[in-house]
């Protein structure tokens, strides 16, 4: 079963279910997908409604940052929970001992040496991780690794 049918039948579900949280959270992604669709002019993949998802994930866990910093704990909480619903379409997230040794392996294979080299063992591990890490923690990992801190 393809991403898009996934969230169909779960929208199905939390319908059923009364589940406003997950009803709501499911009908935006939906929406952002039909979005996407009208300006691609076609239908797209489970490797493309990824990507819009993990954006999605991304812009929740900044305004999770920025309600609490202003102190909006009701805010953080919805947030938070539209947050879970969006990374369960997720793949599974690698663990930084997982994305550690691919920037290891990266960089003895680039033969990097200096933070200067970041770019070079960028290129080389984002293609391997896409969809499974965050780009900041994968650029955290290296620029510890490439200082010599690691």
């Amino acid at each position: 079963m393809g991403l898009k049918e996934r969230l169909i039948k779960d929208m199905k579900e939390a319908m059923k279910a009364r589940d406003k949280v997950k009803l709501s959270t499911i009908r935006m992604i939906n929406s952002l997908i039909k979005n996407a669709e009208i300006d691609k002019r076609g239908e797209l993949t489970d490797e493309e409604i990824v990507s819009l998802l993990q954006k999605y994930a991304k812009q929740r866990r900044e305004s999770i940052e920025l309600y609490e910093k202003g102190g909006r704990r009701d805010l953080v909480e919805k947030e938070k929970a539209e947050l879970a619903i969006v990374e369960s379409y997720l793949p599974e997230q690698m663990s930084e001992d997982e994305i550690r040794r691919i920037v290891e392996e990266a960089i003895a294979e680039t033969g990097a040496s200096s933070p200067k080299d970041l770019g070079k063992v960028m290129k080389v591990v984002m293609p391997k991780v896409k969809g499974k890490a965050d780009g900041s923690v994968v650029n955290r990992i290296a620029r510890e690794l490439l200082s010599g801190e690691g």
